[in-house]
């Protein structure tokens, strides 16, 4: 009987203890920062899905119709302007051109007659004309053949990077058929559509307007070293899509970039009277975004919000939240919708002073 008194005695210590340790630890837990919403003149960063476009990029054709006779080149090596790339088989050009020359030479002869024989009196002046007229139409079917016997040739006509080539030697290539492409990347172009409103923000900022300085994240995530530039909006929206077409020139020295890329154009855009909240006050679900609001009965409730934009740390807020509402800075893990909190109300600016971006 005496070691079931014990027994009984360490088990209302225990679920003393137990007790106290909860009731410890919810209080604890009901202790959090809350700030509030501020509205401030500002600039964040966005992103602009993007497609890469080379300053200059054209598709290579035969110019007549033949046999592929030559490839000098390999697919994706770079080529200086004037290179020999391919050459179709010339014969029926090179006997066209040797046709066209003995026309000329005969021409030729038959106008030395024609000006011996006027010359004489024996025939007319005008026969002395014809034959050489003659001659001319035989020195232009010279340059004709000439011209197509060079089109067997086919030379870059610019320094770049050469595309996929669709056919192997010997196949018969049609006027105008594709040979290959090329590109030069030396510098590159970054098409971006913006809404009207950014745009807006954009060409009225006259700070902003000044430095069109923008960056470029690539597929994997990185950021290319080379800061581009906008040089061109284009001249009318898009009326099914409410947006205008940027342009932004990058740089590409270390030749990284190549022509039908996608990335994201990442620009400036100036907001006035932005609505701002800590990153850290919010928590994600299914691709959405929440806050906690404190009511004035401490009260807190979940409520989705949209982003317009992101800064270090910031949230720039599209909807969901009015300046002045409270909401939970540190602890959104730790209650839930419908819970009465108790906690320390910290001024917006002084939390935007000292942010760290996680959720806690």
């Amino acid at each position: 009987m005496h070691k079931t008194i014990m027994s009984l005695g360490i088990l209302t210590i225990i679920f003393q203890t137990s007790c106290h340790s909860a009731k410890e630890e919810k209080e604890d837990v009901g202790k959090f920062l809350v700030t509030s919403a501020i509205t401030l003149d500002t600039a964040f960063t966005k992103e602009y899905v993007t497609q890469i476009r080379s300053i200059k990029n054209i598709e290579i054709r035969a110019r007549e119709r033949g046999f592929l006779q030559n490839i000098f080149v390999d697919e994706g090596q770079f080529v200086k302007q004037g290179q020999l790339l391919f050459r179709m088989m010339p014969n029926q050009f090179q006997a066209e051109l040797l046709k066209a020359e003995a026309e000329a030479k005969a021409a030729e002869i038959e106008l030395q007659n024609a000006k011996m024989l006027a010359d004489k009196n024996i025939v007319s002046k005008n026969e002395q004309a014809l034959a050489q007229a003659k001659l001319d139409q035989a020195k232009a079917e010279i340059a004709v053949a000439k011209l197509h016997l060079s089109f067997t040739d086919i030379r870059a006509p610019f320094d770049g990077i050469l595309g996929r080539i669709p056919n192997k030697l010997g196949s018969l290539i049609e006027e105008g058929g594709l040979l290959t492409t090329l590109s030069d990347n030396r510098q590159v172009y970054g098409y971006f559509n913006v809404s009207e409103p950014e745009y807006l923000s954009y060409e009225k900022d006259a700070l902003d307007r000044g430095n069109s300085n923008v960056q470029l994240k690539l597929a994997d995530g990185s950021i290319l070293p080379d800061v581009g530039t906008v040089e061109v909006i284009e001249g009318e929206f898009n009326n099914e899509t409410g947006n205008i077409a940027f342009r932004a020139r990058f740089p590409n020295e270390n030749k990284l970039l190549r022509n039908g890329q996608t990335g994201k154009v990442l620009m400036k855009v100036p907001v006035k009277g932005a609505l701002i909240i800590p990153q850290k006050a919010t928590y994600e679900i299914q691709d959405k975004k929440y806050v906690f609001v404190v009511d004035n009965k401490n009260k807190v409730s979940s409520r989705n919000i949209e982003i317009r934009g992101e800064m270090p740390d910031l949230y720039v807020v599209e909807k969901g939240l009015k300046p002045g509402d409270k909401i939970i800075l540190e602890g959104v893990q730790k209650v839930d919708d419908g819970d009465e909190i108790k906690y320390e109300y910290k001024q917006p600016l002084d939390v935007i002073a000292h942010l760290r971006l996680k959720a806690e």
